[in-house]
């Protein structure tokens, strides 16, 4: 007989850095530990209702992971520049949410190098360091460059995605990934191959700055006890019911043995999850 483990609106999976990676799903009132559940089977069922992660209040479909429609219109936190901060326009004063920008975008940034599926260059506010790295996936990482706002690491970000990719291949990330064996010296290779365009950036910029910082790799461990030879993905827009072994957490990814879900695209859903 199934045993219910929780139940509720799906939000990000809770992180700590730790070896491995601890993982607490919110579901209701209690956050469930998934690390405990590796290697049983585990039940994801789709009741059909979804609530916007922002507002509360039910919708048929999802917009950008967990919204409403009127939420994904209006608010800040939905629009453009969070996926392209290089075109920022608070200083035109057209932010939909001055202040949550103020909260959010206007604090200090760092510029990384991370190894997930591969070399990519990503920013993420200081504070979610290194909680940005584990949603990625990435098994190492290393900050390189400290600076003021989201829209200045999002300058930086361009600039150095000539040089190296800044995408993540999830497929190839949830297959496992091989450690570089001196990422801070590629992090290194990659600033070095953009020096002058980093200097006409910042010639071409009033008031852009930033701190170089020498700080050391963080390595990543994430709980699996095993890797997908194939990656197929599960869907709770196309099944109510998602089930199988649990051989792995990376990301936000559940690693099952008959496939894997994403449990950030699906916020807002609400589900009960069964062992």
């Amino acid at each position: 007989m199934s045993r219910l483990l929780g139940q509720g609106g799906i939000r990000k999976m809770r992180t700590l850095l730790d070896a491995p990676v601890q993982y607490h799903l919110p579901l209701g009132e209690d956050p469930v530990a998934m690390n405990d559940l590796l290697g049983q089977r585990l039940s994801l069922r789709y009741s059909g209702r979804i609530e916007c992660v922002a507002c509360g209040r039910e919708t048929r479909k999802s917009f950008n992971q967990g919204y409403c429609y009127p939420c994904f219109r209006d608010l800040a936190e939905c629009d453009m520049c969070i996926v392209r901060p290089e075109t920022c326009h608070f200083h035109l004063g057209t932010c939909r949410e001055p202040e949550w920008a103020q909260a959010h975008c206007m604090q200090p940034h760092v510029v990384y190098i991370a190894n997930s599926s591969g070399l990519k260059v990503g920013i993420t506010r200081e504070t979610q360091v290194p909680t940005r790295w584990i949603d990625q996936g990435a098994s190492q990482a290393v900050p390189v460059f400290r600076v003021r706002s989201r829209f200045h690491s999002g300058l930086i970000e361009a600039t150095l995605k000539r040089y190296v990719s800044d995408r993540t291949d999830w497929r190839r990330m949830l297959k496992g990934s091989d450690r570089v064996a001196d990422l801070a010296g590629k992090a290194a290779e990659i600033v070095d191959a953009a020096r002058q365009d980093l200097e006409e950036l910042a010639d071409s910029h009033a008031g852009l700055d930033w701190e170089v910082l020498s700080e050391p790799v963080t390595e990543i461990t994430f709980p699996v006890i095993e890797y997908p030879v194939k990656v197929q993905s599960f869907s709770l827009d196309k099944a109510d019911t998602v089930s199988g072994v649990l051989q792995g957490i990376k990301g936000q990814y559940l690693i099952m043995d008959g496939g894997v879900i994403n449990m950030r695209k699906f916020a807002g859903y609400e589900i009960g999850l069964y062992a």
